[in-house]
């Protein structure tokens, strides 16, 4: 089977959901205004019952943009790639010192005079790709086993650091550079809390899904039946928060426009530098096509679920911090889909070390 054959087949097996995933995130922000619009009780209705400082039915699609995602790695066979030292510290250097600092500088650079927005931004740059990063790997045929273990590991890591790398970039660093901190509000508490509950409680039931999975029906059924299945609810519990979150920030969305394309500068631009960095980086350590790819799209990719469901705990779902956090999935998705048909193209036109394992580029 050639390459190009190869491309076209993993792009015609998606679904309808996940092949215009753009599209519908589109829909979905314009349902959340039109509702916000129609309906202006709404607000009072999803703060009438609350986890923590969170609307229950937003908490409901975090959870559900979580789970499945971590329900469907296969922990069980991620161990053999710890081998791999070159892909582990590179991922890890550039998820947890290069990603943060880039961010941090965009935010000051393109947001200083934005507080809040430039706050989300930053918690959006601590928060690296869990969930729709294998999405973006699938589709660019990348290595799914080294994919879950990045996920696994940048998992780990959110749940052990996050709050205090968000104390560090957050407080510590702008007094450092003597950067205005006033606007920074947060409790290093609410931000582990938030975590916990957010990832750690998705974690822990994925894990717990597929070990009990797995020892009951076998790992044919699971991967091949149950895993496919509970796949899409990632998707539809992203498009039901954005809905929701868009109801609640509409008015601040249509009455500044301005907002977004302020948002949506950095974010661009910080796609385009991690991704571009890793593929070379990945390709100049000789790292195999499907393990460079999945290097790239982990380490430009964000985990927008945890930096929404962060800055809705911690400041409020009116906030900027949180409109920034749902605006984010909106730039990220046609800009990393764009960067699979540019993976496609460089897999044709460099030269690449043969895969050491099997991965689905050559299934």
């Amino acid at each position: 089977m050639t390459t190009d054959t190869q491309d076209r087949d993993v792009l015609q097996r998606l679904s309808t959901l996940d092949r215009f995933l753009p599209l519908w995130i589109v829909l979905a922000m314009a349902l959340g205004l039109l509702l916000g619009r129609v309906v202006p009780g709404l607000q009072g209705a999803l703060d009438a019952v609350k986890i923590d400082n969170t609307s229950l039915l937003i908490a409901l699609g975090l959870f559900a943009m979580m789970y499945p995602v971590l329900a469907r790695v296969k922990y069980e066979e991620i161990g053999h790639l710890t081998g791999d030292r070159r892909l582990l510290w590179l991922s890890l250097i550039l998820n947890w010192l290069v990603g943060p600092l880039l961010m941090f500088a965009l935010a000051w650079i393109f947001l200083a005079d934005y507080p809040e927005f430039r706050t989300g931004l930053i918690v959006i740059g601590l928060a690296r790709c869990i969930a729709m990063v294998l999405i973006w790997n699938d589709l660019a045929c990348g290595d799914r086993e080294a994919g879950a273990l990045l996920v696994a590991i940048n998992s780990i890591f959110q749940i052990i650091a996050y709050a205090a790398l968000g104390t560090f970039y957050l407080a510590i660093l702008p007094g450092w550079l003597g950067l205005d901190t006033q606007d920074v509000a947060f409790s290093t508490w609410d931000i582990t809390k938030a975590v916990l509950v957010f990832l750690g409680i998705p974690l822990a039931l994925g894990y717990l899904t597929r070990r009990v999975g797995v020892a009951k029906k076998g790992r044919q059924w699971y991967d091949d039946r149950f895993a496919p299945r509970i796949a899409p609810i990632a998707l539809w519990g992203l498009l039901f928060t954005i809905v929701v979150m868009f109801a609640l920030q509409g008015s601040a969305i249509t009455s500044d426009p301005l907002s977004v394309v302020l948002i949506a500068v950095p974010l661009l631009i910080y796609f385009a530098i991690m991704w571009f960095t890793s593929f070379a980086a990945g390709h100049a350590l000789s790292l195999s096509y499907p393990r460079t790819t999945t290097l790239a799209f982990t380490a430009a990719g964000n985990n927008f679920e945890l930096a929404i469901a962060v800055s809705i705990g911690v400041w409020g779902v009116t906030s900027g911090q949180a409109l920034t956090g749902v605006i984010g999935p909106l730039i990220e998705v046609p800009a990393l889909v764009a960067l699979v048909y540019v993976s496609l193209w460089l897999r044709r036109r460099w030269t690449w070390k043969p895969a050491t394992t099997p991965d689905r580029s050559s299934a």
